[in-house]
């Protein structure tokens, strides 16, 4: 008995079944005989817990070698499932039906998973085309859903996050691709793994070939062709060109498929028919399948969600917005813990450098102590050799001053002795003074006896022709000793001149030529002292003269009271706080709702534009690289779309305006119907009113006869418009049929 028999009741013959998931292997199944695909489907669902069941499938290879999807409404053992060697069934679970908008459609954590495994795993094995810088870019984001945040140890498998012919079409070696991944990988940080699974699918949606699935057709003329099954409609593609279909028509422009007689006709809203007939008779049943579960889908995308859907809607985000909240504890705990760590390696690099500076002066002490013993040593023999040093040099003082005393009293006689000296030489000078005094008295009165003169009656004339003249007091001692001339510059400086030789300048000019107080200390009186320093001041804080002068701006705090605004350094008014609070108030939560989905459609706009310019560098950069005898049909598919301003939704734009033109040739259809509808029930209406006006003899109206003018003009308008929409509609129809036969 298998591991699962408790899933399904005994009844009859049991079979057993292995299913493999894109996770994980379910072996021995065990199912009953009667079971339909449905009921192998629901428990293969309930085993995995998923509750999204509308994409998936079961897929298997059947005799003739082709997969195939299991019907859900025939029994397994009525279709062609082939056993193996154990006598059990192998299914495949894949996603079978993709959405239009991923992140608008897949709700459950584990459809996205699902989904994500699956696109990974076609992108490797290259079912699914994807150019070189889209694959490093979704290698980044499996890397960081698998791995976490990027680690530049980490080695990288290129085998598992890039396709082989990537890897060989550029020649670049294991490092440079690695190098590369995580330079994007770098972005990622701080994702979760069910966010970077998300941004996988969002990028891997654009790409051209995502969520279509091929099978091989053939048309009436016998081309081989394929048919691309999608979620936006069917297209037509060549064998060579898996990228751009021709024809592609949307659900919307298909009105029904039907199966008959080995051949698929597929009818247009214009009623256009189209035949072709697939390759192998045993995938006919799997592609009329693919394509209703297809069309329902598209269907049931356009109606209101079930009670089912809205409850996984409401679970769904009320698990993310748990996610979000757990997360951004995370996030602050992540930032707490960084924060102590930064703290911690603070305080070991601070405790470490304490520690050697603790070392540090724990040498310089330990020398210290050594210094200090040698020096009390040194001191101890300083001090025994000064204390006899002292002894001498007293014995010596005394000594000295014994010989000072003696010295004193030397000094003392001498000076005694010299003034008696000069007491004598005094005396002796006056002495003779006084002789040579009478000699030259007597000399005169012995010549003026002699030649017979008068008595000398007056006081002897001052010999030699010396005058004495006594010094000006007005005059400073100082000016004998200065040149001629000088005197009276001297005068000048004390009458109209500074007393300390500076000429009478400001204060002002002073402080601007001396740098500081000292000087204005030196050479001012205190009451000026003051008002020199504070000019110095003012004038040290004005701009230098040498310099160029730019704008000065002075700000002062405006107190609320005084003016609600002030200008701005270019002359616009800045509003107040207060002011601003009332312009919000009266703007009302509608602008404020509006500036905000300005803000995130410019946001979301800058944001595509730096990623489509970050993609267009990466791809220049290994563009160079390229080897292009590696380069596949596909890759110059791509390389003319990405020229020409192609993608993926160009086709079904203009698809969508075709559909326009069918849909408004329908709708003129019916108008013109209901016109003529109604221009007979007219007619019928004035006939039989004509009839009774001519029974009861009433004149006739002109109206009754002809119609009236405005009818006719009106007639003429609506026709001119339906023939030119049909004309219009008819020529793009016939494109279409002619690029598909």
């Amino acid at each position: 008995m298998g591991i699962f028999s408790f899933l399904s009741p005994k009844k009859g013959r049991s079979l057993h079944v292995k299913v493999t998931t894109m996770d994980a292997d379910l072996e021995q199944i065990e199912i009953e005989a009667d079971w339909t695909g449905r009921h192998l489907f629901d428990t293969v669902c309930r085993i995995i817990g998923l509750r999204e069941i509308w994409y998936f499938g079961l897929q298997y290879t059947n005799k003739k070698g082709y997969s195939c999807w299991l019907q859900m409404d025939a029994k397994i053992c009525k279709q062609d499932v082939p056993k193996q060697e154990d006598s059990s069934m192998a299914f495949l679970f894949l996603v079978k039906f993709y959405p239009e908008v991923i992140e608008e459609e897949l709700i459950q954590d584990i459809t996205k998973h699902l989904f994500f495994v699956q696109i990974k795993q076609s992108i490797l094995s290259m079912d699914l085309y994807c150019s070189a810088e889209a694959s490093v870019l979704l290698a980044s984001y499996a890397v960081q859903a698998m791995k976490g945040d990027c680690d530049d140890n980490e080695e990288l498998e290129l085998d598992r996050l890039l396709p082989k012919s990537v890897i060989e079409q550029y020649d670049m070696s294991y490092e440079m691709w690695g190098e590369r991944i995580k330079r994007w990988w770098g972005n990622n940080s701080g994702m979760t793994r069910e966010d970077a699974e998300m941004e996988y699918l969002r990028v891997a949606q654009d790409l051209e070939m995502y969520g279509i699935q091929y099978y091989p057709i053939h048309n009436k003329k016998e081309t081989d062709l394929l048919l691309g099954v999608s979620a936006q409609g069917i297209g037509i593609y060549q064998n060579t060109n898996r990228i751009t279909p021709r024809p592609f028509f949307s659900w919307n422009e298909i009105k029904n498929i039907s199966f008959k007689n080995k051949v698929f006709s597929m009818k247009t809203q214009d009623n256009s028919k189209i035949d072709f007939k697939a390759k192998h008779m045993s995938i006919n049943m799997s592609v009329l399948d693919l394509c209703i579960g297809t069309h329902n889908l598209y269907l049931r995308r356009r109606q209101q969600d079930t009670l089912e859907v809205q409850q996984m809607k409401a679970q769904a985000k009320e698990a993310r917005e748990r996610k979000v909240h757990e997360q951004r504890r995370l996030d602050r705990e992540r930032e707490k813990r960084e924060s102590a760590e930064m703290e911690r390696d603070r305080y070991k690099a601070e405790v470490a450098l304490i520690t050697e500076q603790l070392n540090a002066v724990q040498d310089a002490k330990r020398r210290t102590e050594e210094s200090a013993d040698l020096i009390a040593e040194k001191a101890r023999v300083s001090e025994a050799e000064a204390l006899v040093l002292s002894k001498r040099a007293s014995e010596a003082e005394a000594e000295v001053q014994r010989y000072k005393v003696s010295q004193i009293k030397a000094e003392e006689n001498k000076m005694v002795l010299e003034r008696k000296v000069r007491e004598a030489e005094l005396l002796s000078y006056r002495l003779m003074q006084d002789a040579e005094r009478r000699n030259r008295e007597a000399q005169l009165y012995r010549s003026q006896i002699l030649t017979g003169g008068g008595i000398y009656a007056g006081a002897p004339p001052a010999s030699n022709g010396y005058v004495m003249t006594s010094p000006n007091p007005y005059r400073s001692h100082h000016l004998l000793f200065m040149p001629d001339g000088s005197e009276d510059a001297s005068i000048t400086d004390g009458m109209f001149g500074s007393p300390f030789g500076y000429s009478p300048t400001t204060v002002d000019d002073l402080a601007m030529v001396m740098n500081g107080n000292d000087f204005f200390s030196a050479i001012l009186p205190p009451q000026r002292i003051s008002s020199a320093s504070s000019t110095s001041n003012l004038l040290s804080a004005q701009p230098s003269l040498s310099q160029p002068t730019g704008n000065v701006h002075i700000s002062c705090a405006v107190p609320a009271t005084s003016a609600s605004r002030v200008q701005s350094d270019s002359g616009a008014p800045v509003q107040s706080p207060n002011s601003q609070r009332f312009n919000s108030a009266n703007g009302g939560d509608l602008q404020n709702l509006k500036a905000e989905l300005d803000r995130a459609r410019q946001d979301n706009a800058e944001k595509t534009r730096r990623f489509r310019e970050k993609m267009s560098e990466f791809r220049q950069e290994i563009d160079m690289l390229k080897k292009e005898e590696k380069i596949s049909d596909h890759d110059r598919i791509h390389a003319n779309n990405i020229h020409l301003g192609f993608d993926k939704y160009s086709t079904l734009r203009r698809v969508s305006n075709l559909y326009a033109l069918t849909s408004i040739s329908c709708l003129m259809k019916q108008v013109k119907r209901r016109f003529l509808e109604r221009r007979k029930a007219k007619r019928a209406e004035r006939a039989a009113e004509k009839e009774r006006r001519i029974e009861e003899g009433l004149p006739l109206e002109r109206d009754y006869a002809v119609g009236s003018r405005e009818e006719r003009r009106w007639q003429h308008q609506e026709h001119q418009r339906i023939r030119t929409v049909d004309r219009a509609t008819g020529r793009s129809m016939k494109e279409q049929q002619h690029l598909f036969w």
